[in-house]
């Protein structure tokens, strides 16, 4: 989103709850030079019928950060339920009657020259309003020339700050050169995933995406989407490695991740994919998806935090998260 982002909206930074404007980190920040940070993303979509925002699996998410954090020996103290609550506290004084993105920043906070880490570690938490993150047409994707990072070299399965230079410069490439994402390969020559998206191809009746164990990230938006195929289209998932040309042969191709939601492909390296149209399977998915995290399928309100709700119940508390 090219938007100028509102700098009074409030976030949590090092503690506090103060405006955008005011949290600010210095030149000599070892994560600004060495990419020593980690970060999560959490989207929370507004229903306007209930006049509430729902947190999409929250807690599952800030448990992966904090394991995540782990992989640089960086420690964020908070537990996962109290970041939820921080989180909804956010969209309380931000008072957001709208779709948001939650972006939870850990690093390495010491201002010096030098590899090494430490043990200065700090954590911060924004909150902003965010729509689409690519277009709602059909997408047209392109095999980046750039592979996947590799385990052995940054962990692909942590969202470490460092490592999403491998994302940049294959979306820089894919979008010079017309398209709408990057799909990258491994080091194997297998299909990873999107430049921040994971990916499920339907094939020959079969739902397949790649293993966890091919540089991808470990997807929450992934595992939801498993779910559903499963228990609402009776589609079992086959994981897999996947050959680039099987790409141009399948029936369906489709991206998942919080940012993205469920993003259709409907072109790859200029090949069509469905005829050139979103598929069937893709549209139930995208339609179940979105049904899921709006609260709208009553099976899946065990995936949201109602972040108003949830905060009036921790105020009847005591006020105690007003407090800390």
């Amino acid at each position: 989103m090219k938007a100028e982002v509102d700098q009074n909206i409030i976030v949590y930074f090092r503690g506090e709850y103060l405006p955008l404007s005011q949290a600010r980190v210095g030149i000599l920040t070892h994560a600004l030079h060495y990419g020593t940070g980690v970060f999560e993303g959490i989207r929370g979509y507004w229903n306007d019928a209930e006049q509430e925002l729902f947190l999409v699996r929250p807690r599952e998410h800030y448990e992966r950060w904090k394991q995540n954090c782990g992989l640089l020996h960086i420690d964020v103290p908070e537990s996962a339920e109290h970041l939820c609550e921080i989180t909804a506290e956010l969209a309380l004084r931000n008072a957001f009657h709208t779709d948001i993105y939650i972006r939870p920043l850990a690093y390495k906070s010491a201002e010096r020259v030098g590899v090494r880490t430490d043990d200065y570690d700090a954590f911060a938490l924004v909150a902003l309003p965010f729509g689409a993150y690519l277009p709602d047409r059909g997408l047209h994707a392109g095999v980046s020339a750039w592979r996947r990072i590799n385990d052995n070299a940054i962990p692909a399965r942590g969202k470490i700050c460092g490592a999403y230079v491998n994302s940049v410069l294959a979306s820089d490439d894919a979008r010079r050169a017309g398209f709408d994402e990057a799909l990258l390969l491994n080091e194997s020559g297998h299909v990873a995933e999107g430049a921040t998206c994971n990916l499920f191809m339907v094939r020959k009746g079969q739902l397949i995406t790649p293993s966890v164990t091919e540089n991808i990230l470990e997807g929450i938006t992934r595992a939801s989407v498993m779910e559903l195929a499963w228990h609402q289209l009776g589609l079992s998932v086959v994981e897999r490695p996947i050959d680039r040309s099987e790409l141009y042969l399948s029936d369906e191709l489709f991206l998942t991740g919080t940012a993205v939601g469920v993003a259709p492909v409907v072109r790859v390296d200029h090949r069509p994919v469905s005829g050139g149209e979103v598929g069937a399977v893709t549209s139930e998915m995208q339609r179940l998806y979105v049904d899921a995290v709006r609260g709208y399928l009553p099976a899946y309100r065990k995936w949201l935090l109602p972040a108003f709700a949830s905060q009036q119940q921790a105020e009847e508390r005591g006020g105690q998260l007003l407090k800390r």
